[in-house]
């Protein structure tokens, strides 16, 4: 028997007991929303991450000093976006625009897991924001919260058999997946002067068939790829499904179980996990056999320690034989051994490609997802112009950038000089070690960054584009990934380069991960100050022109030369400086 069958007589955490008796996700979120406050308490707090909410406090808008001595917090909210496989029009994402120029802080984001976040959006304007973006016919429900979040897939749009049957698996995965409370309507789409009666409690069969009254344990994510296109990183989720291609045919899939890459410092009980392979599904299991595997956690997970909530740890404690097993049980039927097939590659989609129907899309890199207008670069007047003039569909990368699909042969000059009139770089102007870079949001409003991530990388890139043109290896391909604590947003755990906020204005320098995303990185060097980060890298870049075997990447050099051999290196050549 496990050990999590007994969990029901272990001291619970207290978020657990906030969903208990929140009455499917309600809470008292609607009467705090009709209070004349800034904010909301402790449990509500908790709840609005169901409804795709977080309360942030921006750190650098505080007020003045109160008798306590502490700062009045600058309270505001970041809405994100559920987007299945990043597929969404140009009225989606202009209302967005619209949203973040009118309620926001004048910023979009695109995030890592193909959506989009708005913040500093006022307690005032919480309702309208959610409301208007339902009125485009998109959702915020389970974007974040302790349920299935954003389910990824290649966002390509290719007309061929494969990446139409991913993107509708990860649509209909969400569909699926998604609450079914009617908490979600009561409190921000129904009129709230309209008289309406609100549906209050009920069974779970009636309203959470799969969830049950208090949800996950922790967060759960899901992602789709393909063998030779690993672009959102199936190996990072707590559910991934890698396609199995036969004749030009998907299949079915390779099942994944057990990513997850967030890490507390102080519980070394706490690591980042790549995912398991599990077990073939044909495409008819797929949304069954999810199912089981949500169920699974649901009823297994530990419930009692937040830390240690997340799927990959039940399956760290008890097995991949042991969880198949489960699985199977819930599924109600055996599966077959996992195929062959396996990711081999990761493309990034940038740039101008077919689609297979005459027409074209164009990948355009934005830096760090970060969506904004300045004197020198106007990010959002491109996309506005390019929406309004060209209508194409819009697709969002797990790499923070954006697909601009169905444009004419005759239209590719003019979507250039949309985005270049604007003061914007097109892709092909973009360095390799920029174009595969990523970071979080972190500072000031992310509650949980202890150092910049999204504001410092820019300025970090340009130092190190310099380095790599010394040393020829400007054209080399190799992921950069920061955050500004260890819960990883931006995947650095498994990143050729992961740059990691440890302490104030100081890092971990991962390396020795992989573009592919299959290998987890290790520590360089730790509490390194953002200032010395290229330094402390130079001597590795210098080691790998000298000593790389044949085509070997960065990630795989480091890994095979080991850190001690590295830490060598930098120590010789720091003591000829």
């Amino acid at each position: 028997m496990s050990d999590n069958e007994n969990t029901v007589e272990e001291k619970l955490s207290p978020v657990e007991g906030m969903k208990t008796a929140s009455r499917y996700l309600r809470g008292t979120i609607g009467e705090e929303l009709a209070a004349p406050t800034d904010h909301f308490g402790k449990e509500d707090i908790q709840l609005l991450k169901f409804h795709g909410t977080y309360q942030q406090d921006d750190r650098e808008a505080r007020g003045a000093a109160t008798e306590s001595g502490k700062s009045e917090k600058a309270y505001s909210f970041m809405v994100r976006s559920r987007i299945p496989a990043g597929i969404m029009t140009s009225d989606q994402l202009l209302a967005h625009l619209d949203l973040c120029d009118e309620i926001g802080n004048t910023t979009l984001k695109i995030t890592t897991r193909q959506g989009l976040q708005l913040h500093g959006i006022l307690k005032s304007n919480l309702r309208q924001c959610i409301k208007r973006i339902n009125d485009v016919h998109l959702s915020t429900l389970s974007a974040c919260g302790d349920v299935n979040r954003n389910v990824m897939a290649c966002p390509a749009p290719y007309r061929d058999n494969v990446r139409p049957v991913l993107q509708k698996l990860a649509y209909d995965l969400a569909m699926h997946l998604a609450p079914s409370t009617k908490a979600y309507y009561e409190l921000w789409l129904k009129d709230p002067e309209s008289g309406e009666e609100t549906l209050e409690g009920g069974s779970d069969e009636v309203y959470e068939p799969i969830y049950g009254k208090t949800y996950l344990p922790r967060k759960f994510k899901t992602g789709i790829a393909l063998p030779d296109d690993n672009c959102i990183d199936v190996y990072t989720n707590c559910l991934g499904f890698i396609a199995v291609i036969r004749e030009g045919n998907v299949i079915g899939y390779n099942v994944v179980v057990g990513g997850g890459l967030g890490v507390t410092p102080s519980a070394k009980k706490t690591f980042p996990r790549l995912a398991d392979r599990m077990a073939f599904v044909t495409t008819e299991q797929a949304i069954g056999v999810a199912e089981a595997v949500v169920k699974v956690q649901r009823d297994f997970g530990n419930r009692g320690d937040r830390k240690r909530a997340r799927l990959k740890y039940l399956i760290h404690d008890e097995g991949i034989a042991w969880f198949r097993a489960k699985v199977e049980e819930y599924f109600g039927s055996k599966l077959a051994d996992c195929t062959h097939d396996d990711v081999r590659e990761h493309n990034d989609h940038m740039g101008w490609d077919e689609q297979g129907d005459g027409r074209w899309f164009y990948g355009f890199n934005v830096e760090n997802g970060r969506l904004y207008d300045n004197e020198d670069r106007s990010w959002k007047a491109a996309l506005r112009d390019i929406c309004r003039e060209l209508r194409p569909e819009i697709r969002l990368t797990a790499h923070q950038s954006i697909l601009f699909c169905n444009i004419e042969e005759k239209d590719k000059a003019k979507l250039e000089g949309l985005i270049k009139k604007r003061g914007l770089p097109l892709t092909e102007e973009i360095s390799n070690v920029r174009r595969w870079s990523i970071a979080c949001v972190a500072m000031p409003t992310c509650g949980l960054a202890i150092t910049e991530s999204e504001r410092a990388l820019p300025g970090l890139i340009d130092d190190m584009e310099k380095v790599l043109a010394d040393q020829g290896l400007e054209k080399e391909l190799f992921t950069v990934r920061m955050t500004g604590c260890p819960n990883g947003c931006a995947r650095p755990y498994n990143a050729d380069i992961g740059l990691v906020g440890k302490a104030k204005g100081k890092y971990t320098v991962f390396v020795g991960g992989t573009r592919l995303g299959t290998r987890l990185a290790f520590i360089y060097k730790d509490l390194v100050p953002f200032e010395s980060i290229v330094s402390v890298l130079t001597p590795l870049f210098a080691a790998f022109k000298t000593n790389r075997t044949g085509t070997e990447s960065f990630g795989d050099f480091c890994t095979r030369a080991g850190n001690t051999q590295l830490l060598k290196w930098y120590d010789e050549a720091t003591a000829v400086s």
